[in-house]
């Protein structure tokens, strides 16, 4: 069964990494950067507001979505708003993006910055200074950092994901998220980006990736570290997935004080004992304190938390949704253990859900890109994780037996050689060779020239992460190479 053309939906994270044009160093953008942005916006006549965090400007927010930051002011993210993925659908995304990438780079122009084309900026500090002066101030890093411990200040080097986002039906959200997961090493791989940290070779093609690990290994509960690893079987329906994100072994994320804000940035309750979100949701009220006051307050469940806590793991793949009204709470408890008894109830509640591809790496068209490929595949670059993604969509029986013939556990520890050798590894070029296969079958004609940027790194296995390691293995030691870097690698909107 493949999903469906009819009301499919295309998204996009887009991260992009900022830098100073003179000497190609990590930059934080400042509220003039956003002023210019709309400015670019409002010229050609889009209606767009500004968002604030703590009186200071952090988006710009229109019909084309939002642009804003990721974790710190040297990463942008730009979280477009959906398109049709029918007939044209990667067309119509490409459109946006390239419109983006031009209003972006003008504003930044504007304070003597550029993006980067890497998923990891190459010598930036990870240092504590850097982390306070860099990072966005946001309610939520308070618990993740001040509570429960985790080494959020590995990420402020601009490590950036290109995630493509696809809507599948809620009846199908399980398949399609296992077959994002499971082949996942071969996205990792095609779209490997970051192999100097630190302004040191890495010996890995995705630096990127080992992220997670990083950051939750001296955090304060032992499920979060589980939750950024594969578990070891594929999941049955959605009831699976969210009793191991939310059973026993895990610890409930801090819970709004109120439902319907944004969890980045509302009022946040720490229930006592740090039960994991199961127990708390079948009690009838829990004690806890608000993060910001101190404040002790009692917390009753809903529905609502349930939807509110599905960004609580740091796989390759999430299913993201939004729910036209919440569950019943005593419903929601009955069915959750029940086959397919979560689908069943979501569809009835309105369920609007994708999945959240978080395993390429940001990479765009740049001027090293065009002189050895040309035009016609560089600009295809960025949307070629899109129409890998959709294609598995449409071709999801084929997807499902082709990682179901590799084998899961098989896949699940490809990962780490997909992270370490990308295409130079002969198993993970054949995984990704057959997984390009299945998504072109799953593509009409006319959009599988968007995959040229993938088919181009599987044949010559030539990544992202290969070009800037060569680039930086060429200027290094001299005192302008990040400069050079930033002349050769400087994103460009084709």
């Amino acid at each position: 069964m493949a999903i469906e053309e009819a009301g499919c939906k295309l998204g996009l994270e887009m991260e992009m990494p900022v830098v100073r044009r003179d000497d190609g160093r990590s930059h934080a953008v400042g509220d003039r950067y956003f002023e210019a942005l709309a400015a670019c916006k409002r010229g050609r006549g889009e209606d767009v507001a500004f968002d604030f965090l703590a009186g200071r400007v952090m988006g710009v927010v229109g019909s084309h979505g939002e642009s804003s930051l990721d974790n710190g002011y040297n990463l942008l993210e730009t979280s477009f708003a959906p398109v049709p993925g029918g007939a044209g659908g990667l067309d119509r995304l490409a459109e946006c993006i390239g419109r983006e990438l031009q209003d972006v780079r003008q504003a930044l122009g504007a304070e003597g910055a550029a993006l980067l084309n890497a998923s990891e900026h190459p010598d930036c500090s990870l240092g504590p200074d850097w982390y306070a002066a860099v990072r966005v101030q946001r309610p939520i890093y308070r618990e993740l950092v001040d509570y429960r411990g985790w080494l959020h200040r590995l990420g402020i080097d601009a490590k950036a994901q290109n995630g493509p986002c696809t809507s599948v039906p809620v009846a199908q959200a399980a398949r399609a998220l296992n077959a994002v997961l499971a082949l996942g090493p071969a996205s990792i791989a095609l779209f490997a980006n970051s192999p100097l940290e630190s302004g040191q070779a890495t010996g890995l093609k995705e630096n990127r990736l080992t992220l997670w690990e990083r950051v939750f290994r001296p955090g304060r509960f032992a499920g979060d570290y589980a939750l950024q690893q594969l578990p070891g079987q594929p999941f049955d329906d959605l009831g699976h997935y969210f009793r191991w994100m939310f059973g026993p072994g895990t610890a409930s994320r801090a819970l709004p004080l109120r439902l319907g804000a944004g969890y980045k940035s509302v009022a946040s309750v720490l229930l006592q004992d740090d039960p994991p979100l199961d127990r708390f949701l079948r009690a009838t009220s829990w004690p806890g304190r608000r993060i910001d006051t101190g404040e002790a307050v009692e917390l009753h469940p809903h529905g609502g938390y349930f939807e509110y806590s599905q960004f609580a793991h740091f796989l390759d793949a999430r299913w993201r949704y939004r729910l036209a009204e919440a569950p019943p709470l005593d419903e929601l408890l009955e069915v959750w253990g029940r086959p397919q008894g979560i689908e069943t109830l979501y569809e009835r509640c309105g369920a609007d859900g994708y999945i959240e591809g978080r395993a390429p790496g940001a990479v765009f068209a740049d001027a090293q890109l065009l002189d050895e490929v040309g035009a016609d595949i560089a600009r295809t670059a960025v949307v070629a994780p899109s129409a890998l993604q959709l294609g598995l969509m449409r071709n999801l029986d084929q997807a499902e037996q082709l990682w179901r013939d590799w084998g899961w556990t098989r896949l699940r520890e490809m990962r780490i050689d997909a992270i370490r050798h990308a295409l130079d590894d002969d198993v993970v070029q054949a995984l990704a060779r057959d997984v390009l296969e299945v998504a072109r079958a799953g593509l009409p004609a006319a959009e599988r020239h968007w995959l040229a940027y993938a088919d181009h790194a599987l044949q010559t296995r030539r990544t992202g992460a290969d070009r800037l390691l060569a680039l930086w293995r060429e200027h290094q030691g001299r005192g302008d190479c990040l400069a050079r870097v930033r002349e050769r690698r400087e994103v460009l909107a084709l």
